[in-house]
């Protein structure tokens, strides 16, 4: 079984192989020699490199106190997630999947080998409890594939104890500085293996967008990168990561539908059609999350005399039962040939896009014109959904608005780096109105539900009483949306790029 851990530390060249005294840095007691470790590790990745171009570390290491396969996951400079899986001799299939979304049809091959012969130091406070860890490590790096090769060298590490403070290290920091040890200028051990034995592909840097087609391609590659990227974090049921990678799903779909003039639609319009189905799976468990949470807040709202008791058991289990092997179903749908194959797509038509004539073009006036574009169909569904009674008529009206709206605010976003202040305040004043009719929309949803609860709790002889008054509520607060929509909508549509 895997397990994850957080890891903070900092690398140091070391030319003269010491470690500088640390006691007395940022309440070191004491520093306790703990022996020198023997460590051998195999990096694996694809042959091109897909892993360490994400800063992805995958190995297999034997020796010291935690020997396994390793998964590491960067989370900022200097911060990474080991997910760690017992020692065996092929890759756990629960690391496997963690890098699914890069590697694909793709074989991991050992690349390199680091054996390092580790010694290790303990930094302890007054009361004997662990601040850091402080080592020196003697490291061979040996090519794997190719015309091989070996290298060594000497680096410091030290790596903060679970809880501890960042600040500590940047007293450490100080602290070996004033003994000339600089910064390592690699971020890992792999990263400087690859480096020294000249293996290291550095990924082009991206150049900077200058017609209308460039600056929509660059939207779609950074939405494709979401998508690859937040995979291990949806699997990992990461806080948040489901709704991200819906909202790129999103943004990729509206782009494509919105930039009509700039990609061939007989190309796009397939992808648009599978972007919709991956947004619809990951929307399964989020919807039902984001209905709970407002039904258990508006109830928990109500005075207790009114008989909540059942009414909360009831919803309770409503939430579990609905939400039940939702985590296990979209991991499934991640696996399935039909999302990696989504995924490879979307990479085929950044490598070679199907780009129109208008591609070549002013970005500001053709992405302006696209945008304008959506902002006038938007206009007819707010004017039509405003001129309905209130009703089921006017609540559909208003979905199908909010989701052009949605369009908008992506196509605006899409289009601010060409478009600037402009298309920057268009895409906030999107924000708002979609904020609103969204807080319509959930209400929509909510009645449904909770029409649904009060039929089967009357059935079971319960009071369906605080149904009844969560429904009143609800229906106020969407009559309130109604009222509001208007304002919000003229202070929106002000913000009209032309």
């Amino acid at each position: 079984m895997a397990e994850t851990k957080r890891e903070i530390e900092r690398k140091y060249e070391s030319e003269d192989s010491g470690l500088p005294d640390l006691t007395g840095v940022g309440g070191v007691a004491a520093v306790l020699d703990k022996g020198l470790v023997e460590l051998d590790a195999t990096y694996y990745d694809t042959a091109d490199q897909r892993l360490a171009a994400a800063s992805l570390t995958l190995r297999r290491r034997t020796g010291g106190s935690d020997a396994g396969w390793h998964l590491k996951l960067p989370v900022a400079p200097g911060v990474r997630d080991e997910i760690r899986a017992p020692l065996s001799d092929t890759l756990p299939e629960e690391l496997a999947a963690l890098v699914r979304s890069r590697v694909r049809e793709a074989r991991l091959v050992p690349l390199v080998r680091l054996r390092s012969a580790r010694d290790v130091r303990h930094l302890v406070d007054e009361h004997g409890a662990l601040l850091a860890e402080a080592s020196v490590d003697a490291v061979t790096a040996e090519r794997l594939t190719g015309e091989g090769g070996t290298v060594q060298w000497t680096e410091i590490e030290v790596e903060l104890a679970d809880g501890g403070d960042p600040a500590f290290l940047d007293q450490v920091e100080k602290r070996l500085a004033r003994a000339g040890v600089r910064p390592s200028a690699s971020p890992s051990k792999l990263a400087r293996a690859l480096e020294r034995t000249g293996f290291h592909r550095k990924p082009a840097e991206p150049a900077k967008p200058v017609t209308a087609g460039d600056h929509v391609l660059a939207y779609l590659r950074a939405q494709r990168d979401a998508l690859v990227a937040l995979d291990p974090a949806v699997r990992l049921d990461t806080p948040d990561a489901v709704h991200r990678m819906r909202v790129a799903t999103r943004r990729a779909r509206g782009a494509l539908r919105t930039f009509r003039s700039v990609l061939d639609r007989a190309v796009t319009d397939p992808i648009a059609v599978e972007l919709k189905w991956l947004a619809g799976e990951l929307g399964i468990d989020r919807d039902q999350e984001v209905l709970a949470e407002r039904l258990t807040t508006a109830l928990d709202a109500l005075p207790p005399d009114l008989g909540t008791g059942p009414a909360h058991e009831r919803l309770a289990s409503w939430a579990a039962a609905r939400g039940a092997g939702a985590h296990a179903h979209l991991t499934g749908v991640l696996d399935s040939s039909r999302h990696l194959a989504l995924l490879n797509t979307l990479d085929a038509l950044l490598a070679d896009p199907p780009l129109r004539k208008a591609a070549a073009r002013n970005p500001k006036k053709v992405l302006g014109k696209a945008v304008e574009k959506d902002l006038a169909r938007l206009t007819t569904l707010i004017e039509r959904a405003l001129g309905l009674p209130p009703g089921e008529d006017r609540d559909l009206a208003l979905h199908e608005a909010r989701k052009k709206a949605k369009r908008t605010r992506y196509a605006a976003e899409a289009a601010t780096s060409a478009l600037g202040t402009p298309a920057r305040d268009l895409t906030a004043a999107m924000k708002s109105l979609t904020t609103l009719l969204g807080d319509h929309q959930d209400s929509v949803m909510a009645r449904r539900t909770l029409r649904e609860l009060a039929a089967v709790a009357h059935a079971a002889g319960e009071s369906a009483f605080p149904y009844g008054v969560l429904y009143a509520r609800e229906e106020a607060r969407a009559a309130a949306v109604e009222a509001e929509l208007p304002e919000r909508w003229r202070k929106a549509r002000s913000r009209s790029l032309g």
